[in-house]
């Protein structure tokens, strides 16, 4: 039985007096938002109604402000703080679970160098995202040593011999010349291959309703509207960036183009919360935050090895499980996700990285 390390984020808030909130508050308020019962939300959290309810009641003096609106009849409701809350909560997880899972990898590899697990071992450096996250559970017969890195740091990783496998995505119908270029920096066509992984659907985040009726990427030029960027050496802003020029739009006219998140998660966390009006990003996050969404692009996410580490049993067993059916419909859970290609080894070619 494989034995792992998990490392989660978690916060609290605490006044001068050393009073502090209880956690399980946050875990209520999702399943409040959620149901919209109180009744509902706290069977889901695993507490009693009456736990549930001195919760609330704790927070409401706690910030001298009702966290919910309980109304006979209707329900409950989050209040504008119980929103900010909630989104604070959410905006913790999303920019700290990568570097979490970042260390959780770390340690693990080295606890097992103790309990003689003599499993092969392979190393991924890829950006976050939905379908890598999967992929720790299934590593069955070898460790997996997963890096979120950018597209660029996990190439040049590869390169210098630091991990065996490198995540990168290329949008599937158009070709961001200086985002091939960068990458072509790193990799020699004769040593490397390319392992398929998945494609994924990229988009704009907007609250539910569109409230503001965006309709694709020339919206962005609208004054009225905020966005939340990703960082500027992840895949999907080069995305964005083709995506404005080939629309005319300045990026510079853009209002909130320079504020950044690192995850896709965290775009959608940011537009959740009514902090911005427009993200970019996978189709997948939009839907975790029940967000509207409207397709723009397609793109391949891709595994470059050198292709010696073809050879190696830790590789071989990591196509097998990618290839295979459970890990594949896991994919088809995703919204957003297909995984036709996925497993398939083809040579490295500029060509390719255009397909």
């Amino acid at each position: 039985m494989s034995k792992r390390i998990y490392i989660s984020p978690s916060w609290a808030f605490h006044d001068d007096r050393g009073d502090a909130l209880n956690p399980q508050l946050f875990t209520l308020l999702n399943r409040i938002k959620e149901t919209g019962k109180l009744t509902k939300a706290a069977a889901l959290a695993n507490i009693s109604y009456r736990h549930g309810w001195n919760l609330l009641d704790q927070a409401h003096q706690f910030f001298g402000s009702p966290v919910v609106h309980l109304e006979k009849g209707r329900g409950a409701t989050l209040s504008p703080l119980g929103e900010k809350l909630l989104w604070a909560e959410q905006r913790v997880a999303a920019r700290l679970t990568p570097q979490m899972e970042n260390l959780a990898s770390e340690l693990n590899i080295e606890i097992h160098k103790e309990i003689a697990d003599l499993s092969p071992i392979l190393r991924l450096h890829a950006s976050h995202g939905y379908a890598v996250a999967l992929l720790p559970d299934y590593a069955l017969g070898f460790q997996l040593d997963l890096q979120y890195k950018s597209p660029i740091d996990a190439l040049a990783a590869l390169n210098r011999g630091a991990c065996d496998l490198a995540g990168i995505h290329v949008p599937a119908d158009l070709r961001i010349e200086p985002l091939i270029a960068r990458y072509a920096e790193y990799l020699n066509t004769k040593h490397y291959r390319v392992i398929r992984f998945i494609t994924r659907q990229q988009g704009l985040m907007v609250a539910p309703g569109n409230p503001h009726q965006v309709r694709g990427i020339q919206d962005l030029a609208r004054k009225a509207l905020k966005l939340i960027n990703r960082q500027q050496d992840s895949g999907t802003r080069a995305l964005l960036d083709r995506l404005l020029a080939d629309a005319l739009v300045d990026h510079t006219t853009i209002n909130g183009y320079l504020e950044e998140e690192f995850t896709h998660t965290a775009v959608a966390a940011f537009v959740a919360a009514g902090m911005a009006d427009i993200g970019f990003g996978v189709e997948a996050a939009a839907r975790q935050f029940k967000l509207d969404f409207i397709p723009i692009a397609q793109e391949h996410y891709l595994m470059i090895c050198h292709r010696r580490t073809l050879r190696q049993t830790a590789c071989q067993q990591f196509l097998d499980q990618i290839r295979s059916p459970a890990f594949q419909a896991r994919v088809a859970s995703l919204p957003g996700y297909r995984s036709t290609r996925c497993g398939v080894v083809e040579a490295l070619s500029e060509s390719l990285l255009q397909a």
